[in-house]
Protein backbone atom coordinates (compact mmCIF):
# COMPACT_ATOMS: atom_id res chain seq x y z
CA UNK A 1 0.00 0.00 0.00
CA UNK A 2 1.52 3.46 -0.93
CA UNK A 3 1.62 5.56 2.00
CA UNK A 4 1.95 9.39 1.99
CA UNK A 5 5.24 10.86 2.95
CA UNK A 6 3.61 13.45 5.28
CA UNK A 7 1.67 10.20 6.84
CA UNK A 8 5.38 8.23 7.08
CA UNK A 9 6.52 11.03 8.63
CA UNK A 10 4.48 11.00 11.42
CA UNK A 11 4.39 7.13 11.99
CA UNK A 12 8.36 7.79 12.35
CA UNK A 13 7.71 10.39 14.53
CA UNK A 14 5.67 8.29 16.57
CA UNK A 15 7.37 5.22 16.83
CA UNK A 16 10.65 7.22 17.98
CA UNK A 17 8.42 9.17 20.60
CA UNK A 18 7.33 5.49 22.00
CA UNK A 19 10.89 4.80 21.95
CA UNK A 20 11.78 7.54 24.14
CA UNK A 21 8.56 7.31 26.44
CA UNK A 22 9.80 3.47 27.36
CA UNK A 23 13.31 4.44 27.64
CA UNK A 24 12.48 6.85 30.41
CA UNK A 25 9.35 4.74 31.71
CA UNK A 26 11.70 1.34 31.72
CA UNK A 27 13.85 2.31 34.67
CA UNK A 28 11.13 3.59 36.38
CA UNK A 29 8.73 0.65 35.78
CA UNK A 30 11.67 -1.12 37.39
CA UNK A 31 12.50 0.82 40.20
CA UNK A 32 8.82 0.67 40.68
CA UNK A 33 8.47 -3.39 40.88
CA UNK A 34 11.68 -2.91 43.32
CA UNK A 35 9.81 -0.67 45.62
CA UNK A 36 7.07 -3.24 45.53
CA UNK A 37 8.92 -5.97 46.17
CA UNK A 38 10.80 -4.79 48.76
CA UNK A 39 7.68 -3.36 50.44
CA UNK A 40 6.39 -6.95 50.19
CA UNK A 41 10.02 -8.05 52.07
CA UNK A 42 9.49 -5.71 54.76
CA UNK A 43 6.10 -6.79 55.66
CA UNK A 44 7.02 -9.21 59.07
CA UNK A 45 6.31 -12.73 57.99
CA UNK A 46 5.46 -13.55 61.91
CA UNK A 47 2.93 -11.63 63.45
CA UNK A 48 4.21 -11.52 67.15
CA UNK A 49 2.30 -10.98 70.43
CA UNK A 50 3.53 -9.98 73.66
CA UNK A 51 1.94 -11.93 76.48
CA UNK A 52 0.73 -9.62 79.11
CA UNK A 53 1.78 -11.46 82.27
CA UNK A 54 5.36 -11.89 81.25
CA UNK A 55 6.23 -8.46 80.07
CA UNK A 56 4.44 -5.86 82.10
CA UNK A 57 5.24 -4.21 85.40
CA UNK A 58 2.86 -2.69 87.77
CA UNK A 59 5.17 0.47 88.37
CA UNK A 60 5.12 0.81 84.69
CA UNK A 61 1.51 2.80 83.34
CA UNK A 62 -0.39 0.65 81.48
CA UNK A 63 -0.87 3.01 78.36
CA UNK A 64 2.92 3.55 78.51
CA UNK A 65 3.57 -0.54 78.31
CA UNK A 66 1.14 -0.81 75.58
CA UNK A 67 3.02 1.82 73.48
CA UNK A 68 6.40 0.40 74.09
CA UNK A 69 5.27 -3.15 73.30
CA UNK A 70 3.85 -1.45 70.47
CA UNK A 71 7.26 0.70 69.00
CA UNK A 72 9.10 -2.76 69.44
CA UNK A 73 7.19 -4.17 66.44
CA UNK A 74 4.54 -6.53 68.09
CA UNK A 75 1.16 -6.63 66.86
CA UNK A 76 -0.72 -8.14 69.51
CA UNK A 77 -0.60 -8.11 73.47
CA UNK A 78 -2.62 -11.20 74.74
CA UNK A 79 -3.83 -12.60 77.97
CA UNK A 80 -4.03 -9.06 79.76
CA UNK A 81 -6.83 -8.56 82.02
CA UNK A 82 -10.32 -7.62 79.55
CA UNK A 83 -10.58 -4.05 81.28
CA UNK A 84 -7.34 -2.87 79.06
CA UNK A 85 -8.14 -4.78 75.90
CA UNK A 86 -9.43 -1.38 74.45
CA UNK A 87 -6.21 0.50 75.09
CA UNK A 88 -4.70 -1.90 73.14
CA UNK A 89 -6.83 -1.89 70.31
CA UNK A 90 -6.47 1.90 70.51
CA UNK A 91 -2.58 1.61 69.75
CA UNK A 92 -3.51 -0.50 66.59
CA UNK A 93 -2.75 -3.74 68.16
CA UNK A 94 -4.36 -6.87 68.62
CA UNK A 95 -5.49 -9.28 71.21
CA UNK A 96 -4.49 -12.50 69.93
CA UNK A 97 -5.80 -14.81 72.02
CA UNK A 98 -7.56 -14.79 75.83
CA UNK A 99 -8.22 -18.09 78.16
CA UNK A 100 -11.64 -18.80 77.48
CA UNK A 101 -12.85 -20.93 80.73
CA UNK A 102 -11.46 -21.82 83.75
CA UNK A 103 -9.12 -24.00 85.02
CA UNK A 104 -5.77 -25.64 83.48
CA UNK A 105 -6.41 -29.11 85.63
CA UNK A 106 -10.14 -29.14 85.15
CA UNK A 107 -10.75 -29.15 81.43
CA UNK A 108 -12.24 -30.57 78.05
CA UNK A 109 -11.74 -33.80 79.47
CA UNK A 110 -13.96 -34.30 82.40
CA UNK A 111 -17.77 -34.90 81.40
CA UNK A 112 -18.07 -33.32 85.05
CA UNK A 113 -16.70 -29.80 83.88
CA UNK A 114 -18.75 -29.31 80.44
CA UNK A 115 -21.70 -27.68 81.50
CA UNK A 116 -19.29 -25.07 82.66
CA UNK A 117 -17.17 -24.83 80.22
CA UNK A 118 -19.87 -24.43 77.57
CA UNK A 119 -21.31 -21.65 79.34
CA UNK A 120 -17.99 -20.01 79.53
CA UNK A 121 -16.74 -20.50 76.08
CA UNK A 122 -20.17 -19.13 74.88
CA UNK A 123 -19.61 -16.28 76.68
CA UNK A 124 -15.75 -15.94 76.00
CA UNK A 125 -16.84 -16.13 72.11
CA UNK A 126 -19.14 -13.17 72.20
CA UNK A 127 -16.20 -11.29 74.23
CA UNK A 128 -14.36 -12.65 71.26
CA UNK A 129 -16.83 -11.03 68.63
CA UNK A 130 -17.14 -7.53 70.53
CA UNK A 131 -13.73 -6.58 70.53
CA UNK A 132 -12.30 -8.25 67.28
CA UNK A 133 -10.28 -11.06 69.14
CA UNK A 134 -9.24 -14.23 66.33
CA UNK A 135 -9.00 -17.37 68.60
CA UNK A 136 -9.59 -18.48 72.44
CA UNK A 137 -7.25 -20.59 74.24
CA UNK A 138 -8.95 -23.72 75.96
CA UNK A 139 -7.00 -26.81 78.04
CA UNK A 140 -7.60 -30.16 77.93
CA UNK A 141 -7.32 -30.87 81.64
CA UNK A 142 -5.75 -33.27 83.51
CA UNK A 143 -5.95 -36.99 83.09
CA UNK A 144 -6.77 -38.61 86.88
CA UNK A 145 -5.97 -41.26 85.74
CA UNK A 146 -8.35 -41.04 82.73
CA UNK A 147 -6.90 -42.98 79.22
CA UNK A 148 -6.10 -40.81 76.67
CA UNK A 149 -9.15 -42.51 74.02
CA UNK A 150 -11.45 -41.38 76.91
CA UNK A 151 -9.81 -37.86 77.26
CA UNK A 152 -9.97 -37.37 73.35
CA UNK A 153 -13.58 -38.71 73.34
CA UNK A 154 -14.55 -36.30 76.47
CA UNK A 155 -12.80 -33.29 75.44
CA UNK A 156 -14.34 -33.21 72.14
CA UNK A 157 -17.84 -34.01 73.03
CA UNK A 158 -17.54 -30.69 75.26
CA UNK A 159 -15.89 -28.50 71.94
CA UNK A 160 -18.85 -30.38 69.94
CA UNK A 161 -20.89 -28.09 72.36
CA UNK A 162 -19.71 -24.71 70.97
CA UNK A 163 -17.93 -25.23 67.58
CA UNK A 164 -21.09 -23.94 65.69
CA UNK A 165 -21.27 -20.54 67.68
CA UNK A 166 -17.60 -20.10 67.11
CA UNK A 167 -18.08 -21.27 63.46
CA UNK A 168 -20.65 -18.98 62.75
CA UNK A 169 -19.04 -16.17 64.63
CA UNK A 170 -15.24 -16.59 63.12
CA UNK A 171 -13.78 -17.81 66.21
CA UNK A 172 -10.37 -20.35 66.70
CA UNK A 173 -10.94 -22.72 69.82
CA UNK A 174 -7.20 -23.41 70.22
CA UNK A 175 -6.60 -26.49 72.38
CA UNK A 176 -2.95 -25.58 74.32
CA UNK A 177 -0.61 -28.31 74.31
CA UNK A 178 1.35 -27.96 77.47
CA UNK A 179 4.58 -30.64 78.82
CA UNK A 180 3.75 -33.15 81.53
CA UNK A 181 7.39 -33.54 82.21
CA UNK A 182 8.46 -30.48 84.01
CA UNK A 183 5.87 -27.88 84.44
CA UNK A 184 2.42 -29.23 84.75
CA UNK A 185 2.37 -33.08 85.62
CA UNK A 186 -0.53 -35.00 84.73
CA UNK A 187 -2.07 -32.57 82.09
CA UNK A 188 -3.81 -34.65 79.25
CA UNK A 189 -3.28 -32.83 75.94
CA UNK A 190 0.83 -33.09 76.35
CA UNK A 191 1.55 -34.93 72.83
CA UNK A 192 1.20 -32.68 69.36
CA UNK A 193 -0.06 -36.35 68.02
CA UNK A 194 -2.93 -36.43 70.75
CA UNK A 195 -4.24 -32.40 70.13
CA UNK A 196 -4.46 -33.62 66.03
CA UNK A 197 -6.66 -35.89 66.96
CA UNK A 198 -8.59 -34.09 68.61
CA UNK A 199 -9.11 -31.63 66.17
CA UNK A 200 -9.81 -34.47 63.70
CA UNK A 201 -12.23 -35.70 65.73
CA UNK A 202 -14.64 -32.52 66.22
CA UNK A 203 -13.76 -31.96 62.40
CA UNK A 204 -13.80 -28.27 62.32
CA UNK A 205 -12.11 -25.24 60.79
CA UNK A 206 -12.13 -23.33 64.19
CA UNK A 207 -10.73 -26.10 66.55
CA UNK A 208 -7.11 -25.75 66.52
CA UNK A 209 -4.05 -26.01 68.84
CA UNK A 210 -1.91 -23.90 70.73
CA UNK A 211 0.82 -25.26 69.75
CA UNK A 212 3.65 -24.22 72.81
CA UNK A 213 7.25 -24.12 71.28
CA UNK A 214 8.52 -24.55 74.68
CA UNK A 215 6.66 -27.28 76.21
CA UNK A 216 6.82 -29.17 72.66
CA UNK A 217 10.64 -29.10 72.95
CA UNK A 218 10.44 -30.97 76.27
CA UNK A 219 7.82 -33.66 75.48
CA UNK A 220 9.00 -34.60 71.95
CA UNK A 221 11.23 -32.38 70.02
CA UNK A 222 11.18 -32.72 66.14
CA UNK A 223 9.65 -29.15 66.19
CA UNK A 224 10.54 -28.36 62.58
CA UNK A 225 9.25 -31.25 60.92
CA UNK A 226 6.14 -31.54 63.60
CA UNK A 227 5.13 -28.20 62.49
CA UNK A 228 5.59 -28.18 59.02
CA UNK A 229 3.44 -31.68 58.75
CA UNK A 230 0.97 -30.27 60.92
CA UNK A 231 0.34 -26.84 60.52
CA UNK A 232 -3.50 -26.66 59.39
CA UNK A 233 -4.17 -27.54 62.49
CA UNK A 234 -1.72 -24.52 64.32
CA UNK A 235 -4.04 -21.73 65.42
CA UNK A 236 -1.62 -19.32 67.45
CA UNK A 237 1.95 -20.39 68.70
CA UNK A 238 4.11 -19.55 71.95
CA UNK A 239 8.29 -19.22 72.43
CA UNK A 240 10.19 -19.94 75.47
CA UNK A 241 13.64 -20.63 76.00
CA UNK A 242 14.62 -24.47 76.86
CA UNK A 243 15.27 -25.04 79.52
CA UNK A 244 14.24 -22.41 81.65
CA UNK A 245 10.91 -20.78 80.75
CA UNK A 246 13.30 -17.75 79.79
CA UNK A 247 14.26 -15.42 76.92
CA UNK A 248 15.44 -16.70 73.80
CA UNK A 249 19.11 -16.63 73.49
CA UNK A 250 22.10 -18.05 73.05
CA UNK A 251 21.97 -19.91 76.57
CA UNK A 252 18.87 -22.43 75.63
CA UNK A 253 18.71 -24.86 73.13
CA UNK A 254 16.02 -23.88 70.52
CA UNK A 255 17.21 -22.04 67.57
CA UNK A 256 14.01 -19.90 67.09
CA UNK A 257 15.04 -18.43 63.82
CA UNK A 258 14.93 -21.51 62.10
CA UNK A 259 11.64 -22.69 63.95
CA UNK A 260 10.20 -19.23 62.56
CA UNK A 261 11.03 -19.62 58.74
CA UNK A 262 9.37 -23.11 58.90
CA UNK A 263 6.58 -21.81 60.55
CA UNK A 264 6.16 -18.83 57.91
CA UNK A 265 7.38 -20.81 54.83
CA UNK A 266 4.56 -23.14 55.95
CA UNK A 267 2.21 -20.66 55.27
CA UNK A 268 1.13 -19.66 58.41
CA UNK A 269 -1.03 -16.62 59.18
CA UNK A 270 -1.75 -16.05 62.94
CA UNK A 271 0.46 -15.29 65.68
CA UNK A 272 3.34 -16.07 67.97
CA UNK A 273 2.98 -15.36 71.09
CA UNK A 274 6.05 -14.66 73.73
CA UNK A 275 5.40 -16.49 77.09
CA UNK A 276 8.67 -16.18 78.71
CA UNK A 277 9.87 -15.24 81.99
CA UNK A 278 12.64 -12.15 81.10
CA UNK A 279 16.00 -12.54 82.88
CA UNK A 280 16.37 -8.89 83.00
CA UNK A 281 14.33 -5.67 81.59
CA UNK A 282 11.26 -7.02 80.02
CA UNK A 283 11.25 -4.65 77.44
CA UNK A 284 15.00 -5.76 76.26
CA UNK A 285 13.76 -8.80 76.41
CA UNK A 286 11.16 -8.38 74.19
CA UNK A 287 12.53 -6.30 71.64
CA UNK A 288 15.69 -8.83 71.21
CA UNK A 289 12.90 -12.19 71.17
CA UNK A 290 11.11 -9.76 68.19
CA UNK A 291 14.20 -9.35 66.69
CA UNK A 292 15.30 -13.30 66.69
CA UNK A 293 11.72 -14.00 65.53
CA UNK A 294 11.83 -11.50 62.60
CA UNK A 295 12.42 -13.73 59.61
Amino acid sequence: MFTPLNETALTRRAFLARGAALAVAGPLLGHARLAAAQAETAKPRIKQSACWGCFYRRETPVEQFVRNVAAIGCQSIEMGPEEHWQKIKDAGMTVAIFVGHASLADGLDDPRNHDRIEAELRGSIDKAVRYGIPSILCLSGNRRGMSDEQGLANSAACLSRVVKQAEDKGINLCVELLNSKVDHADYMGDHTTWGVELCKRVNSPRVKLLYDIYHMQIMEGDLIRTITRNIQYMGHFHTAGVPGRRDLDDQQEIYYPAVMRAIANAGYQGFVGHEFGPKGDPMAALKAAHKTCDV
